[in-house]
């Protein structure tokens, strides 16, 4: 058993226990979402002893280097002094409007207090005043380099969502929330300008790719750009008008779409996106940006892979949601 001092209260962590469960077991509140440490949410802070190193596993050098770690991973063995002040990574800011945009989607308009540095397709953690949080992609472009103006978010709505359900209520307009982060890797690099790009996901997963390619029309990619959205049903499909305006200002954008179920047409395929993209050989001497559904981007990932595109090539980030409540 160790000993855990979180913020002056005493926490005792059973052996083979995660810190997390021990710390949300005592009354003490943790932000946290996904639990499998995907999201990173639940970050705290080791102000004496040394952090589990099994807990700080894909964290950027600056957060180890300052003692952060993931409560949803950590199984202390020593005793540990930690805070879940996340005050220094957070950032204030205020949700300005709620519009819906899908059967089930709506576009959440974020305003920060202050620079938040990001790219867009990147992810951050919306933290409310209770400590509800979960992490969604940056739909939108930075308009300024030190990231200075209004994010945007797409928040599917899930039954009994509790951040989505909030959202989409129409009450959260113009309420106080913190901001955390950016992460994640799946954002455009100038690196080649004629490249072809492969930007593929399903669901939600089109808001990344939807500020990735107009991060890229911006910085002056010359190359094709190929944009697949994948649903269950038609009914999935969002933005498509929007998409289908910039491919009709930029020749070199293509936008498709592919539903699981249901007929197709001429812009419409039916069947699973990831065996249709890699049975046409997709991306081939290219880059490929994924995001979705975790089983469609490790699935896609991989076949992009063996069919011969370096691992370098390939920018990922899947959509880990979080455990339904209880």
């Amino acid at each position: 058993m160790a000993n855990v001092v979180c913020d002056g209260k005493a926490v005792a962590v059973e052996r083979g226990q995660r810190l997390l469960d021990a710390l949300t077991g005592a009354g003490v509140r943790v932000p946290s979402s996904c639990r499998a440490g995907a999201c990173q949410t639940c970050l705290v802070k080791a102000t004496r002893g040394a952090a589990p190193a099994a807990a700080q596993v894909g964290l950027k050098e600056g957060l180890r280097l300052q003692g952060y770690f993931l409560a949803c991973l950590a199984e202390p063995a020593e005793d540990l002094e930690i805070t879940v002040d996340g005050g220094e990574l957070s950032v204030p800011a205020r949700i300005d409007r709620v519009d819906r945009i899908g059967v089930d989607v709506v576009r959440v308009r974020v305003l920060p207090e202050r620079c938040f540095p990001h790219r867009g397709g990147q992810w951050m953690t919306l933290i409310r005043d209770d400590g509800l949080a979960r992490p969604y992609s940056i739909a939108s472009v930075p308009e300024s380099p030190d990231g200075i103006g209004p994010l945007e978010i797409h928040v599917r709505v899930v039954r009994g969502g509790r951040m989505s359900g909030w959202l989409s209520a129409g009450e959260a307009s113009g309420t106080a929330v913190q901001l955390r982060g950016p992460a994640g890797d799946c954002f455009y690099t100038p690196r080649d300008l004629g490249q072809p790009l492969l930007l593929a996901g399903t669901g939600t997963g089109l808001a990344p790719l939807w500020a990735i390619t107009r991060d890229a029309l911006r910085a002056g990619h010359t190359g094709p750009i190929e944009i697949w959205h994948g649903a269950r049903t038609a009914d999935g499909f969002y933005l498509v008008d929007e998409l289908r305006a910039l491919s009709r200002r930029a020749p070199q954008v293509v936008y498709r779409r592919c539903a699981l179920e249901g007929g197709g047409d001429g812009e419409v395929s039916v069947g699973r996106l990831d065996q249709f993209l890699l049975a046409r050989g997709a991306a081939a001497g290219g880059r490929a940006f994924l995001c979705g559904d975790p089983t469609f981007v490790a699935s896609l990932k991989r076949g992009l892979f063996l069919a011969g595109l370096p691992l370098r090539d390939i920018h990922a980030d899947a959509f880990v949601s979080a455990p339904p409540p209880g």
